[in-house]
């Protein structure tokens, strides 16, 4: 049975390695495995073999990330699986990334907040510092001009000046897909690149280092947000224990969630209710309104036993977003509603809450001082627009 598990967690690798090699090839290129005319396909093996230029350094980040996790599991004696990489291939539909990421299974009981906290933080902190190595080396080694000119053969007309000039063609950017800037991405921008080769934003994908090295801070950034059983989770509970965990775990989650779906309705929608031309149908409105309510309702069906609870709460977010959209200061601002999917996954399956221990000690200063780190990590890591889409 045992072997039998190993084989499986080598074929999922394989298969994950040749899923992300592929999405690689196609940010790198421009080019994809599924769409026809002839043109735009992949070209094998020579695209295929770039590829691993993104999948290499990616794979790497992620599994030191998980093997963080493990070998401290395993420190602990607490018995651990090997990784299980998720291969995940959408490129016939979106951009595609190869994966969605990997897990490890603690098959053993972990005790104590502080065996929580250290297996909770050895994840992100490993995978973060080989992130910031990789990322260095992508800024440190722009290659020139020339190579997103074959890519983008109509850039080249405009020479270094090509990124305002392209964002000034209403055709080419309609639809771009624009990666948002954290903090630790503007620091390597400003003090590592050279600003004649730096890329613009919306062509960031076609730099595999350093399109590796943002995804990679983009997940540390969600596994690290203190909510459930997150890395984050782990982290925040091993610092304030059980009962304040249980009170600020929600709080972030509803906060969160509330971001999230910030500017999908305006008050603004609602005066205009049954005018002419402003709505194709007023039913469509208050349709999917009533499914984002049932949608929040959902998300926080785990907040409370009773029930009423997630009803109150998935009300009150909705009525506070219509009252923050009525003030002309904010009305302009939105959320970012990407991060939906993940509030989903969160209040519905991993919880906000965390397992209770065994073994209730506070931390020593030692730990507290690396887990006030970690939160320093997140705010660099953490954007919260992290993919925008141009629409025109």
């Amino acid at each position: 049975m045992k072997y039998k598990t190993e084989i499986i967690q080598a074929i999922l690798f394989i298969i994950t390695l040749i899923t992300t090699t592929l999405a690689g090839a196609e940010a790198m290129t421009g080019r994809f495995f599924f769409l026809l005319p002839k043109d735009v396909l992949l070209h094998f093996p020579e695209d295929f073999w770039q590829g691993f230029q993104f999948s290499i350094p990616f794979l790497g980040i992620l599994t030191c990330h998980e093997f963080g996790h493990y070998f401290t599991a395993r420190y602990y004696k607490i018995k651990v699986s090997l990784p299980y990489y998720i291969p995940m291939w959408l490129s016939a539909i979106t951009t595609s990334i190869g994966t969605m990421g990997a897990v490890i299974r603690i098959k053993g009981q972990t005790r104590s907040r502080k065996e929580y906290f250290d297996i909770g933080i050895a994840g992100p902190l490993a995978g973060f510092v080989v992130a910031l190595g990789v990322l260095y080396y992508g800024f440190s080694h722009l290659p020139t001009l020339d190579y997103i000119f074959k890519i983008h053969p109509e850039y080249a007309k405009f020479g270094v000046n090509y990124p305002v000039e392209v964002l000034r063609d209403v055709k080419t950017m309609s639809g771009q897909l624009v990666l948002g800037d954290n903090l630790l991405f503007k620091f390597f921008k400003t003090y590592v690149a050279d600003p004649k080769l730096l890329p613009p934003n919306f062509e960031i994908m076609h730099y595999p280092f350093i399109w590796a090295g943002y995804l990679s801070l983009f997940f540390t950034a969600l596994n690290l947000f203190p909510i459930g059983q997150l890395d984050g989770g782990h982290i925040l509970y091993g610092l304030i224990g059980k009962k304040n965990f249980n009170i600020i775990s929600p709080i972030i989650f509803v906060c969160f969630a509330s971001f999230a779906g910030y500017g999908l309705f305006s008050i603004d929608e609602i005066q205009h209710i049954g005018m002419k031309g402003y709505y194709k149908d007023d039913y469509d409105f208050f349709s999917h309104l009533l499914l984002y309510i049932l949608f929040l309702r959902i998300c926080f069906s785990r907040v409370s036993e009773n029930q009423m609870t997630s009803w109150v709460l998935s009300l009150g977010v909705v009525v506070a977003q219509f009252l923050l959209s009525y003030i002309p200061q904010i009305a302009t601002l939105h959320g970012f509603s990407g991060f939906l999917p993940f509030i989903f996954l969160l209040g519905r399956f991993l919880g906000i809450y965390h397992p209770e221990v065994e073994i209730d000690e506070p931390l020593d200063l030692k730990r507290k001082l690396l887990g006030w780190i970690t939160l320093i990590i997140f705010i660099l890591c953490f954007t919260p627009y992290p993919f925008m889409e141009i629409d025109i």
